[in-house]
């Protein structure tokens, strides 16, 4: 049976309107209100091993990641900046704390970028005009990236503890110093722990700037309590279209930060959707074992480079519904499976050959489809 895909998928609608920012280019990524947001992450290797770096900035890149930030706390890793910064598929921010003469360092290595923390670095402010002197000679824009954990004594002093307005005027000010000699090629984070904290934050920052906003909730933790902060920190800060690059701190892997900022943007309609599985959670009405269905499907469907959406159900109180929204759905029950093709029932399978049907219907699918930008991402809810 052929069935008709339809004319293209209008844009989905998103939560808000991008705050108006400046534009500011790091490396080849584009970055501001009138760029898509970017997903960042972080590289675990020391920096002064430039193979091991190398590797992980290809496995990030493999994974969606359009800017990688790696640390340099020595001179070793200042002395491997120019081979990674070169040889890197994405866009590298040197990471900056204590020592000044690293950022310069950073900047003559080619870096696309360099994060400054005001809160720890030495001298940083008797140096603001030096610095912005070789940034704007190379064209490297700044990031100020201010810290709970390590902010100003001065605004610990004056606060008493990292609050919001101590952490936005602890960023404000140092943007201050940048201004006063004329650069403005910068984008500011103000990260906390506490995601209502880092939220009321980042507010303050937007109603006082028009910088891009890079977000995260710093130590947010392992893998599942980071990904529940970050998600909700950035949907509530993403909804008032405030946001220009994210990062999900999370305790693994930095994969994992990639898959988990990447379908964040893409539950929001902020990233092109690519495989997307829509399953079940199961319940006593359920006649098949959802889980293993989604599992082996999901599996089976991996490495998919279209935007796929398969609804995976166990019985037929919701199942046709969500398979006929889906471009692709099984609705299961009685041994059987009804599979469904853009809302129509197009056969009838026993339960054994449902996930080999679904591959196969998908496959012809994704044939007529166009490739969407990105690696492809899971959801099972």
């Amino acid at each position: 049976m052929t069935v008709s895909l339809g004319m293209p998928v209008p844009p989905a609608p998103t939560l808000a309107e991008r705050r108006k920012t400046r534009q500011l280019m790091v490396g080849a990524v584009g970055v501001g209100s009138e760029h898509p947001i970017s997903v960042q992450s972080m590289t675990t290797t020391l920096t002064a091993d430039v193979n091991a770096t190398l590797q992980q900035i290809a496995e990030l890149t493999a994974a969606g990641c359009d800017i990688v930030r790696v640390a340099c706390p020595s001179q070793d890793d200042a002395d491997a900046l120019p081979a990674i910064a070169r040889k890197s598929q994405i866009p590298v921010i040197a990471d900056i704390h204590f020592q000044p003469k690293y950022v310069f360092a950073a900047i003559e290595a080619g870096c696309a970028a360099v994060r400054v923390n005001p809160g720890n670095i030495r001298k940083f402010d008797d140096q603001v005009k030096e610095i912005a002197a070789a940034a704007r000679d190379h064209g490297t824009p700044i990031r100020i990236g201010v810290n709970a954990g390590s902010l100003d004594k001065r605004l610990l002093a004056k606060y008493g503890k990292a609050t919001p307005e101590a952490l936005a005027e602890s960023a404000m000010w140092e943007a201050g110093l940048f201004a006063e000699h004329d650069f403005h090629d910068i984008k500011i984070s103000v990260k906390h722990n506490d995601p209502v904290v880092m939220v009321r934050a980042y507010e303050l920052l937007a109603e006082q700037c028009d910088y891009p906003l890079h977000l995260g909730v710093t130590e947010a933790g392992p893998a599942f309590q980071g990904t529940i902060k970050s998600a909700v920190a950035f949907g509530a800060l993403l909804r008032q279209g405030i946001g220009d690059t994210i990062r999900v701190s999370l305790s693994a892997p930095p994969v994992e930060e990639i898959k988990v900022g990447t379908q964040i943007l893409q539950s929001l309609n902020l990233r092109p959707r690519k495989l997307e599985i829509v399953s079940c959670p199961s319940c006593g009405r359920a006649q098949v074992d959802v889980y293993k269905l989604a599992d082996e499907v999901t599996a089976g469907l991996t490495g998919m480079e279209v935007p796929l959406r398969v609804a995976v159900m166990g019985c037929v109180v919701n199942g046709p519904g969500e398979a006929r929204e889906a471009d692709l759905g099984v609705a299961s029950g009685n041994g059987k499976g009804q599979i469904f093709v853009k809302g129509e029932v197009i056969k009838t399978v026993p339960e054994h050959q449902i996930v080999e049907t679904l591959i196969e219907e998908a496959m012809k699918i994704a044939e007529s489809m166009p490739a969407a930008d990105g690696e492809p991402t899971v959801v099972v809810g």
